[in-house]
C-alpha cells in the first residue's frame, strides 16, 4: 500500500511539474462569456477542422473550455504545455492558458485531429 502511495505522489508531481503554463478543470457547465472550443461531429475522420473554431485566440490568463459534441470520445493534448484527458461524449473540460505563444494541439485517440491556439 505504502508502494503504491509514493508510486502515486510522484506521478502527481510530474504531471503539475509539465504542465506550468496551463491548469486543466473539468466544469460542470461551461465557462461563463469565456472562449469554447467544439469538438465536431464525425471528428474523427477530420483533420484541422476537428475542433471549431480552428485556430483560436485568446488572451493570457484565458480559459478555454474544450466540448464534445461527437459521439466519440477524444482529447485535446499539446505535448508539455496541457492535456485534457479523454472528454467522453457530451463531456467538457477547460484549460487556463497563461503564457503568450502559438500552442498545437491534437486528439491523442485520433492523431489526425489537430488545432491551434494562439495566446496573446
Amino acid at each position: 500500500m505504502a508502494r503504491r502511495l509514493v508510486v502515486a505522489c510522484v506521478l502527481v508531481s510530474i504531471t503539475a511539474a509539465c504542465g506550468n503554463n496551463a491548469t486543466v478543470t473539468t466544469p460542470s457547465s461551461g465557462s461563463p462569456g469565456g472562449p469554447t472550443i467544439s469538438v465536431v461531429s464525425g471528428a474523427s475522420g477530420l483533420t484541422t477542422t476537428a475542433y471549431s473554431p480552428n485556430p483560436q485566440t485568446i488572451s493570457r490568463g484565458s480559459t478555454v473550455t474544450f466540448i464534445n459534441n461527437d459521439g466519440t470520445s477524444h482529447t485535446a493534448t499539446s505535448g508539455g504545455v496541457f492535456d485534457t484527458g479523454i472528454i467522453a461524449p457530451g463531456g467538457r473540460t477547460s484549460v487556463t492558458l497563461q503564457n503568450a505563444g502559438s500552442i498545437t494541439y491534437r486528439c491523442s485517440l485520433h492523431p489526425n485531429m489537430t488545432g491551434t491556439i494562439t495566446v496573446q
